[in-house]
């Protein structure tokens, strides 16, 4: 039996009307062999082509908990981006997903996976979805079986973010049980080769793209353990055809190392981010913001929210994000500066995500200059484009990120000072990367 310490910190075992009025419990969806429950998450503001997020709970837990606890941000930006979320609940003893039986690991195979894709199956005909933006993610378990149903359809599924998982097949046993100790304790070890072609034999006869791969893992889990996450990118940049060699290694933030393969930008087709120090407790504050870029939740096909104006605080240092002497000119470099209501300190936030100030008449976006994606690259007022570069991502926990480069919008040095400029930077969690829109 499977029941992980995630469990211990959401005790909801059941989606309780107050906690949980928002989600809808859907009943009659299709095939369902294992009794699975089927919840729904329409925001207010649905696109008018919504992509679809499947988000399937950790070991012990159940659709409420991950909806109103480590889960929430992805609610947050449904609401932002007006995309629906798909809610699987597991009903046996253990509320634990199957990965290991034979009938899970086969598309169409009669276990949960079947019962989960009849959810997609009912989502699809009740709402306009877009097709090219069906996307899974899922916690322990919910990671397991991510990988399982990326790899059982990869026809259906665009994009994948497991966090804490392992293998696709991994877990597999033939003696009824749901836990495979070898494979749990990272002793289950095979070629790149070898973990494609356990993929690949759950959809025997396929040929086509395989979903893009983001991959979370703690250096200390001793639950799902650490050496699982080389395997699953040995499995995934197999199918994707890549070789095992990063195109670029950085650091978001200073005990995250990512690794991107067949690509340098945040929608590669594998991404990995080791969490030094860490074990068995993601998603953690700031994770699912990286994740809705990388599943392609924050753009295309949606509706935009209402505009939002405001000053722009830096909470560290109790000023405002200040276009120097309201310049009109474009490549000037942002700082803070005292609060005080003048058109330099006034950003709108739009439907498409950019930040922009109208100064002299003159309408200016926030920028990554010269398209940089590296710390360290300033950020400035230029005429906008479009560019995923003037893009940015309003997070819950008071970042503000660029959605090209991934990196924290950031006082230099942690100044305080009138005129102390602004600049992406690795995300640390200091003050100092910390906005209010107000």
């Amino acid at each position: 039996m499977l029941l992980l310490p995630l469990a211990a910190a959401f005790t909801l075992l059941v989606p309780q009307p107050a906690a949980a009025a928002s989600l809808t419990h859907i009943t009659g969806f299709g095939d369902n062999p294992t009794n699975l429950s089927m919840y729904l998450y329409v925001p207010d503001r649905l696109a008018s082509k919504p992509a679809v997020l499947v988000l399937v709970h950790y070991c012990g837990g159940s659709a409420g908990a991950i909806f109103g606890g480590n889960g929430h941000d992805y609610v947050s930006a449904a609401d932002r981006y007006g995309y629906i979320v798909v809610l699987p609940e597991a009903t046996r003893s253990g509320h634990c997903f199957d990965v290991s039986s034979p009938a899970a690991l086969k598309r169409n195979g009669g276990s949960d996976s079947t019962g989960i894709m009849s959810m997609v199956g009912y989502t699809r005909q009740h709402y306009n979805v877009d097709p090219a933006r069906i996307v899974v993610s899922g916690f322990s378990s919910g990671a397991m079986m991510a990988n399982v149903l990326a790899a059982e359809y990869p026809d259906v599924f665009s994009a994948a973010s497991a966090f804490s998982g392992v293998p696709a097949g991994c877990f597999a046993t033939r003696d009824g049980s749901q836990w495979n100790s070898q494979c749990s304790g990272g002793n289950v070890v095979k070629s790149a080769q070898q973990w494609g072609d356990l993929a690949r034999s759950m959809y025997p006869g396929y040929t086509g793209r395989y979903p893009r791969m983001q991959l979370w893992h703690g250096t200390t889990d001793t639950t799902l353990a650490y050496p699982n996450f080389g395997e699953e990118i040995k499995q995934w940049t197999n199918l994707h055809a890549l070789s095992q060699t990063p195109a670029v290694t950085d650091q978001p933030r200073s005990s995250w190392t990512r690794t991107r393969y067949g690509g340098t930008g945040p929608q590669s087709p594998v991404e990995g981010i080791s969490i030094a120090g860490t074990g068995h407790t993601l998603p953690q504050p700031g994770m699912l913001a990286y994740a809705v870029t990388f599943l392609g939740l924050d753009g295309g096909g949606t509706t935009p929210p209402p505009s939002t104006s405001g000053a722009l605080r830096a909470v560290g240092a109790g000023k405002c994000l200040d276009v120097p002497n309201a310049s009109t000119t474009e490549g000037t470099q942002l700082q803070i500066r005292d609060c005080q209501g003048g058109a330099g300190q006034i950003w709108t936030r739009t439907g498409s995500g950019q930040l922009t100030a109208t100064v002299s008449g003159t309408t200016l976006c926030l920028d990554a200059y010269n398209h940089q994606t590296t710390a360290g690259t300033k950020v400035v007022t230029w005429p906008c484009n479009g560019g995923a570069n003037q893009r940015w991502n309003l997070n819950a926990d008071g970042t503000v990120t660029g959605v090209q480069s991934g990196l924290c919008l950031d006082v230099t040095g942690a100044s305080t000072a009138n005129g102390a400029p602004v600049q992406l930077w690795t995300c640390t969690g200091g003050t100092n990367q910390k906005w209010n829109l107000t």
